[in-house]
């Protein structure tokens, strides 16, 4: 809300949209049934990473097509929401936590793939794009 209000008193739109879009995102998170109008931080950063998803796929799609003018304000708004974001693992400490893992889980194969994947989402959720993970464990076990 503090954001928000700032955004505000600097008539900064592009700010001022992508903070409307979090909140909007948060609203619905504590109304939806079982939440019981709480939201813990876990819940909270899977409603941020699925809005930089959305982001992320709509701008590409802009890119595409031509649309600088909407491509523009997508990612306006992914700076905005990347604020709120942990920061991301580099590729580096992906492959160490990859490595680790195929090793505990003792995967050996393209067949196990599953295996690495199911335990690297658990522990890397948050912190790290599943498909740049996929994509290293199809290289790492591959």
């Amino acid at each position: 809300m503090a954001e928000m209000k700032e955004a505000m008193k600097a008539k900064n739109e592009a700010a001022l949209r992508g903070l409307r879009a979090i909140k909007a995102e948060i609203i619905k998170a504590k109304t939806e049934p079982g939440a019981g109008g709480e939201l813990d931080e876990a819940t909270a950063m899977k409603f941020l990473q699925k809005m930089m998803k959305q982001r992320k796929d709509a701008l590409e799609i802009f890119e595409q097509q031509g649309r600088t003018d909407l491509a523009e304000k997508e990612k306006e708004e992914m700076a905005i929401i990347e604020k709120f974001l942990p920061q991301a693992m580099t590729t580096e400490e992906i492959q160490a936590v990859l490595k680790e893992i195929i090793a505990e889980t003792g995967a050996s194969g393209a067949g196990d793939a599953g295996k690495v994947m199911g335990v690297a989402s658990k522990r890397m959720a948050g912190k790290a794009d599943g498909k740049l993970i996929h994509q290293l464990v199809k290289e790492l076990l591959g």
